[in-house]
């Protein structure tokens, strides 16, 4: 799977979660999920790299018990 496929799948299964995926540059400091006013986020940080980006909405995924975690590994196993 190629890297923007794989950014498109991941973000639909966030949302498939319950996740709002934001697209902010945040200067490397920031990101990942988080929940505020009665809804879920999910903060990626455009001053990263494509692979770190991925990397970032991964991890925020696998810590959710509501997300599929399995095949949100397996994506990332397929990006790296």
């Amino acid at each position: 799977m190629h890297t923007v496929q794989t950014m498109e799948h991941l973000k639909e299964l966030a949302q498939q979660a319950g996740y709002v995926v934001r697209h902010e540059w945040l200067g490397g400091v920031a990101g990942g999920a988080c929940e505020f006013a009665g809804r879920k986020w999910i903060f990626v940080d455009l001053s990263l790299s494509v692979v770190e980006q991925l990397e970032q909405l991964a991890e925020a995924l696998d810590r959710d018990p509501a997300a599929p975690q399995t095949l949100t590994n397996r994506i990332r196993l397929k990006a790296a």
